[in-house]
């Protein structure tokens, strides 16, 4: 008996899905958001032994959590798009709404599964672990938002009014700088509750320039390296990986990064690599011989940052740790 292969798109919102089933023509429903409706609606159609379904959801946050801890335990091929590559790979688009969002998800997905990696599903603890970063990454922008406030404030001329704002400022400064600690400590508390995660971080925090912030935050990204399995390609997420900008017989320009990435872990890996380049190991006298030898100060530190993550793959597959003095080409 042939196997037919049907795609389904789905357009996430708080509480329903809208859902596009992709076969001889679409058929599109609503569903609500919820455990009991997924597991009801796809326990049954997933039941057809002459269909293989290839479901695709764009990763919207929290939202898309019911679907990514259900579905992958279910008789389908299940993706997790990043919503800028679907936006991209549309094109010129015109209007929008659910059912044409759940539409256009679906004919990404029939487009390109033979090109995309199935959905590989999150641990417990790393959702743990993730929802914590989260809240983290919120309190400290909210703390750097406001010591920006209290520095423009202080252009006012009622110097009362300035004191009393910025000390309520100064509060909440506090405040926020107790959670974040509080946050860290739970952070660490989760991590060393998992012995998988515990010599993980062990590991990365080995490399110079790799402190809890960014380790945590490169476990969280790369599902614990079984998603991003390769270095080039963590490279790409985190846009630090130089890329060719030639064109025909008249362009020549220099590689550059590109700006489809990662921001936050872009900056963390900047962090990490000024951190490195201050410290006695390889890592800094690659950058000095570097810099000696006349290269641009930014592309060197670019290339430093690509060596942490290349170093964090080399750890990760070997199991070991960052000797000191370890030759770096």
């Amino acid at each position: 008996m042939k196997t037919e292969l049907k795609f389904i798109g789905i357009d996430v919102s708080k509480a329903t899905l809208d859902v596009c089933v992709l076969s001889e023509s679409p058929e599109s429903l609503v569903i609500k958001n919820n455990e009991r409706s997924i597991t009801k609606y796809f326990g049954k159609l997933l039941k057809k032994v002459d269909c293989h379904y290839h479901i695709c959801v764009e990763n919207t946050g929290k939202y898309s959590w019911e679907l990514m801890r259900i579905l992958p335990k279910m008789k389908c091929s299940f993706y997790v798009v990043n919503p800028l590559h679907l936006k991209k790979s549309l094109g010129l688009v015109r209007g929008k709404n659910d059912v044409i969002d759940a539409l256009r998800i679906a004919g990404f997905i029939r487009r390109n599964h033979n090109e995309m990696d199935r959905y590989i599903e999150r641990r417990t603890e790393l959702e743990s672990l993730q929802v914590l970063v989260s809240e983290r990454k919120f309190r400290v922008k909210q703390r750097k938002e406001i010591k920006t406030k209290s520095k423009e404030i202080l252009v006012l001329g009622n110097v009362k009014l300035v004191r009393s704002i910025l000390s309520k400022n100064e509060k909440l400064i506090k405040e926020l700088t107790k959670q974040i600690v509080a946050i860290e400590l739970e952070i660490t508390k989760l991590i060393d509750s998992c012995e998988r995660m515990k010599n993980m971080a062990s590991q990365l925090q080995s490399i110079p320039g790799v402190g809890p912030i960014l380790c945590v935050n490169l476990i969280v990204k790369t599902n614990e390296f079984k998603t991003i399995k390769e270095p080039r390609k963590l490279a790409c997420y985190a846009g630090v990986a130089p890329f060719a900008n030639t064109s025909g017989i008249s362009v020549f320009g220099r590689n550059k990064v590109s700006n489809l990435a990662d921001k936050g872990l872009k900056k963390l890996l900047h962090l990490g690599a000024l951190s490195a380049i201050r410290l006695d190991n390889d890592l800094a006298l690659y950058y000095n011989r570097k810099v000696k030898e006349g290269k641009n100060k930014m592309s060197v530190l670019n290339a430093v940052r690509n060596k942490i993550i290349h170093l964090v793959f080399a750890l990760i597959n070997n199991q070991t740790f960052y000797k000191n003095r370890l030759v770096v080409s």
